[in-house]
């Protein structure tokens, strides 16, 4: 039996134990996902050459699944297996405009796309054998909302339209309470919207839902395993389940769009966190230039370095998806108006007279080394070189002393606990009276913050002084080899992007012997995402990399 077959299977013998006129009372005590005993399975995990794979849980023993799919399982059930055979290939890993056109020529409605989505997502997620613990939430309105954009798609002014988004579960949505993966905020009331999802919904996107995330962005456990958090438990690759990292901390919105669950996801990135989630699952996915999308209503760590970004199955996608969120925002002083679009003009394939700076220190690598010369040969002109010696002294204090000062200031306006746990101080001795279920790997990195002292003159300087190192670090070679881009593998590179706000765009690159992803990361000029994103397209045509996973391919 195929897992699109054992979905429906099971939900239709569900259905037949459950009439449809039980009071929603009793439909809340069925039970879609039963919780197995996973001993044996973390003890062969021990054995995994990484410490970081050593999982403790794969389980989130916080958590209920049932309580994200109950809501939506009729629905799901009633979407037949023989109509989603017929909408596989229109749908799996095609790309926005691709979507657009099948449902331009009634091929498909939105209802249909965000049904398909929802179909993979129960098929894989509720069986314990595929299931990579990635979603946190479903939206409850999707559906609806679905047939609203069908209803009203004369509309349609964006590509964006009707697509179905997931958001990684640092970012405030008022109908999913943001967590960062941690159960203090699990319960937190909120009527807002973070400003990025408003653009979305302001465009005709739907959220489908949120993703599951390394713990309080990867700002909270030291050493734990990417993809872990209290509420969501252990995010898992699609490309190697407890074999490959998954990146982090977006590792949720990676893992997610890599199995299509959705068009496309909105991850978060203050050093990494969206590069390498991007590497690790295929993805094409862009750090942007702080400012480029606005951050308001999302859980923080640092004012100065913090940004959200799209991760997509393609270039194409990605470009959509960062001009659907951008625009001006009073509440965010780095937020900045782009008069121009940043969807894809040009469209083509051609490097001729594009200067490439390569950097020594990677040509080892067999694949980035293949792949730059793949590169050369479509007339891209590669100039090697040794980047400067520049020291990032401090960056940790950076992030510990701004993470120490946002943090209240998002709890006091987007939860309710700001009254009683209106610090990380106080988040900690929460997390401490159940230590084994709210920080299995314990709180570390929290740790670090509460002992780093600097005073509002040191971290002044200290600021300056990484912006100038990080600026340095990429300019230097730029200027004096007149470079349209860097490029990088994965995430090697990316605190000096992060305190030089230069924007990366990861690409796919193809696969290491054991099946794991790789990726080129482009790193250029701060605000040249446009350009970015046209010279990541011919890279992403001639590499031609990605591949669906293949245990997620039906």
């Amino acid at each position: 039996m195929n897992a699109t077959s054992f979905l429906t299977f099971f939900l239709l013998i569900l259905c037949s134990c459950i009439s449809c006129k039980k009071a929603p009372s009793e439909t809340k005590q069925v039970m879609l996902w039963q919780s197995y005993d996973e001993t044996q399975e973390i003890e062969a995990q021990q054995a995994h050459e990484s410490n970081r794979m050593k999982f403790k849980l794969i389980q989130s023993r916080y958590r209920d699944k049932n309580d994200v799919f109950q809501p939506l399982y009729e629905a799901v059930a009633a979407f037949s297996e023989e109509r989603y055979a017929q909408l596989a290939p229109m749908v799996l890993e095609q790309d926005i405009p691709s979507l657009q056109q099948h449902i331009s020529r009634g091929d498909l409605t939105y209802e249909e796309l965000t049904l398909f989505y929802l179909k993979r997502i129960y098929t894989y997620e509720l069986d314990p054998a595929t299931s990579l613990h990635t979603i946190m939430a479903l939206n409850p309105l999707v559906l609806e909302q679905a047939r609203a954009r069908d209803k009203n798609k004369h509309d349609k002014k964006h590509p964006i339209y009707g697509m179905p988004i997931l958001l990684k579960d640092n970012i405030t949505t008022a109908t999913m309470n943001a967590t960062a993966g941690a159960a203090v905020l699990e319960h937190t009331s909120n009527e807002k919207d973070a400003f990025l999802v408003s653009q979305l919904e302001a465009n005709g996107a739907l959220i489908l839902g949120k993703v599951n995330l390394s713990e309080w962005a990867y700002y909270f456990c030291s050493g734990c395993p990417l993809g872990y958090s209290a509420l969501g438990g252990q995010t898992l690759n699609p490309y190697g389940r407890k074999i490959f990292e998954t990146g982090g901390s977006s590792a949720g919105s990676g893992t997610s769009v890599a199995a299509n669950y959705a068009v496309a996801a909105v991850g978060t990135e203050t050093a990494g966190s969206i590069i390498s989630p991007s590497s690790q699952n295929s993805l094409v996915g862009l750090k942007p230039t702080v400012g480029v999308i606005s951050r308001s209503g999302i859980v923080p760590i640092s004012h100065t370095l913090d940004t959200p970004g799209p991760m997509a199955k393609n270039v194409t996608d990605a470009a959509i998806l960062l001009d659907a969120m951008r625009g001006k925002d009073a509440k965010d002083p780095s937020s900045i108006a782009s008069s121009s679009s940043y969807i894809l003009q040009k469209k083509n394939n051609d490097l001729s007279g594009k200067r490439l700076g390569v950097i020594n220190g990677l040509l080892s690598d067999t694949i980035y080394a293949a792949s730059i010369k793949q590169l050369e040969s479509r007339g891209a002109i590669l100039v090697p070189f040794d980047p400067p010696q520049v020291p990032l002294d401090g960056f940790l204090s950076l992030l510990n002393l701004e993470m120490k000062q946002d943090l209240p200031v998002y709890l006091r306006e987007y939860t309710s606990i700001a009254d009683t746990l209106p610090s990380l101080e106080a988040i900690m001795t929460y997390n401490a009276k159940d230590s084994t279920l709210r920080m299995p790997y314990g709180q570390g990195i929290f740790d670090a913050i509460m002992n780093d002292t600097i005073d509002t003159k040191g971290l002044d300087l200290l600021r300056s002084r990484l912006l100038t190192n990080g600026n340095r670090y990429f300019q230097e070679p730029m200027q004096q080899y007149q470079l349209d881009a860097i490029l990088s593998i994965n995430n090697y590179h990316s605190a000096y992007a992060a305190v030089g706000l230069h924007p990366c765009l990861a690409v796919p690159m193809g696969y290491k012997t054991s099946g794991e992803p790789i990726a080129l990361t482009l790193i250029s000029s701060p605000y040249t995402e446009a350009s970015l994103l046209e010279l990541g397209y011919a890279v992403e045509q001639i590499l031609n990399a990605r591949k669906i996973p293949r245990a997620y391919k039906d």
